[in-house]
Formats: structure tokens, sequence, C-alpha cells
């Protein structure tokens, strides 16, 4: 197959999603490209605003060739934006055509905007398009409101649901979650993002003890990952055991706002790369996760594929909720993420390897890559 990966964000400003599903299709024979268009802002981003490249020009990355536009977004005029983006990536599309001629099938991330645009381009070039949806209800309570909202945006996402050969949610949950702005009345099936699971391979942990046990949170500092309530269960955490160190990292997480919060025994990092990450993860011994609203962190995967157990938040879907690897806690309740976090210490969790081998069966590159090719097969044989 030849498929068309249109991304509604890539970096810089994330969506790396995309290239890890790219890759694992790739792996598998099929032609796989990205056409990837990122809105820059001058008030957030502005050395990226003014440094990246101007026009349209292909690079690689990881051994996908990605066909890159940087548009500059206007600040405040919103509806202008996003109708310049979609214009630009349709115009994209022509030029892609012309060169390597007509894709099989369209894969947009997210409905807004890469969706929408698939779904133009699709009318118009006779190409059937599928949407993996990636963003939760309160990723679209900040732009539109509340549910029901009378936002402009919500009739053109909803026609992209509705009119796409396939909506594929990264969490059966997801479908409920944002049925409120766009219904749920389309076709859709469920498949998990991938993770390297090769690169976040197991790896056994140095025994506990004469160490203290460590604790590790990959999420950036901002309200919805929680840390406000993580901190306060560390405090509490740390009344009955002494023994114990979090680290966390992730944008932000080295701000003077963070810094001003942290308790003692917490350790901030900022930012990593991925290999920082991976650093940090062989280090820990278990990974708390605090969120008030996730779709799936890929970042308890992550730390499972690496052989440790993870607590986090009921907002996480139930594949994640693997037995005995997975302790979930009610939402903004510190006491409750304090005593998992002191279970744990309790009773470490001892096979690692299996809980590695659970991820894998769900999210490696191999298992993602043959669903997704199973879906475009079929969708493409109905054709």
């Amino acid at each position: 197959m030849h498929i068309l990966e249109i991304p509604s964000f890539f970096p810089p400003s994330g969506g790396l999603f995309c290239l890890d599903q790219a890759k694992a299709l790739a792996s598998l024979g099929h032609t796989v490209r990205i056409l990837s268009n990122v809105q820059l802002g001058i008030t957030i981003g502005a050395k990226n605003y003014i440094s990246l490249p101007l026009g349209r020009y292909e690079h690689v990355m990881d051994g996908i060739t990605v066909y890159q536009s940087y548009q500059r977004g206007i600040p405040k005029a919103i509806r202008y934006n996003v109708n310049h983006w979609i214009e630009i990536v349709c115009s994209m599309y022509q030029d892609y055509e012309k060169k390597y001629v007509r894709p099989d099938i369209l894969h947009a991330h997210c409905a807004k905007w890469a969706g929408y645009a698939a779904m133009n381009i699709g009318k118009k070039y006779g190409i059937p398009y599928v949407i993996t949806e990636h963003q939760s209800r309160l990723i679209f309570e900040e732009e539109f409101g509340p549910a029901p909202s009378k936002a402009w945006q919500i009739p053109l996402l909803k026609e992209a649901y509705h009119n796409a050969s396939k909506v594929i949610p990264v969490s059966e949950e997801l479908v409920d979650n944002i049925s409120c702005y766009f219904g749920k009345d389309y076709q859709w099936q469920s498949i998990s993002n991938t993770i390297d699971t090769d690169f976040y391979a197991y790896r056994k942990r140095e025994p506990l003890v004469g160490r203290k046990f460590c604790f590790c949170c990959l999420a950036n500092f901002w309200p919805l990952k929680g840390y406000d309530v993580l901190f306060k269960a560390f405090e509490q955490l740390r009344h009955e055991r002494a023994d114990v160190v979090l680290h966390i990292a992730g944008r932000g997480t080295d701000s003077a706002a963070c810094r001003s919060q942290l308790p003692e025994g917490v350790i901030a990092h900022g930012l990593l790369d991925k290999e920082s990450v991976r650093t940090l993860l062989y280090q820990s011994d278990a990974l708390v996760l605090a969120s008030r609203s996730e779709v799936q962190p890929l970042v308890l995967l992550e730390a499972m594929s690496t052989g440790i157990p993870v607590v986090s938040t009921e907002c996480i879907p139930k594949c994640l909720r693997i037995e005995g690897g997975c302790t979930i806690v009610p939402i903004g309740d510190a006491q409750a993420l304090a005593y998992a976090m002191f279970a744990l210490m309790q009773h470490p969790y001892a096979d690692g390897r299996q809980l590695s081998e659970h991820v894998a069966a769900l999210a490696s590159p191999k298992v993602v890559s043959k669903q997704l090719e199973e879906v475009f097969e079929e969708l493409l044989n109905r054709q």
C-alpha cells in the first residue's frame, strides 16, 4: 500500500506518534510518507517562528520522508489560521501527487485539523481516509467551551468524523468521552498507539537494599497533570518512609513556578530527550502519574515496558490497567495516591519481564502496524 500520513501536530509541536506509526507501517513493506504543515506562534515559541525555514521542503526522519511546511500563525486570528492551514495542506497534497502519484489511503492524526483536510482531499481525489484520534474532551473544552457548544469548528469536525472510512480512537473510552461534541454514530475501531518496545526494553533493577526507593513522574508541568496532588501525596509518603526519592521530568518541571512548589526529596530535570527518559526509567523502581485527564499516556506503557509498575489515576483507559502492574487511584485524592505509593514500596513488583511482555502484546510496533494494516486493507477491498 501507498499510505500518506497527515498529522495535525508535528515537531517542534509534538505529534511524534505519527512518525512512530509511519515507521511501523513502513516496516511491513508499505510505502509511507508524511505530509506536515506546522502552525507556529509568535507568542509561544518565538524562536521557532523566526528561525524555522520558509517554504516547503523534504527531509527524512528515522527513514521516513517528510514533506514539510511551517505556517506563521497570526495572533488571535483563529478562523483565518485554521482555514489557511487547511488550504496549505490541500495545496501541498497537489504537489505531493504530482511527484509521488496518488496514495491508496490517507491516514490523518486528529480530526482537528488533519482529519478535516483529509476529508477535503479525499472528496476531491477519490481517496479513502481514516482518522486516528488522540484528543480528549478536556482538550476540546479549552477551545470550544463545555458541551453543548455552538463553536463554529464543531460542525466541521463532526463532518470529518462522519465521512471518514474509519475513525481509530487510541482507546475505546475516547469515543464516549468526546461524544458530547461529535456524537458517535460513525464507523470506529480502537487501536493503541505504539511505543518502541525494543528501545524501552526490559531491564532488571538493582536490589533495594542500601538505597532509596525511586519514583519518577514524566509529565509536562501544567494543571491537567496533577503535580499539585502528587506533591501533597509525596509529602505524606515521606512522613511514613524517608527512604524515598521522586524524580520529575517534562517541559516546565525546571521552571521557577515548579521549583517553588517542590517538597523535600523531589528532583526536577526539565525536558529530557528520549535517551535520558529511558535512563531515568531504568534508574526508577516505579512511575507515578496524578493526571486529571488522559487519553492514552504513552509514558505508562514505556515505564511498564522497561519492567516497572505504575501508579495512576482512574482517568486512564482500561487497556492500560494491566493487572499487578498498574495501580489506580481516584483523581485529585492525594491521600489515596500516597497510600498506593506506600503499598508499592512495601511490596515491590516482582515480575517485570512479564509486565514488559504484556505491553509488547498491546503496543509494540509489530502489533499496532498489523492492526492498522488490516483496517486499511479491509477498507481498500471494500472500495
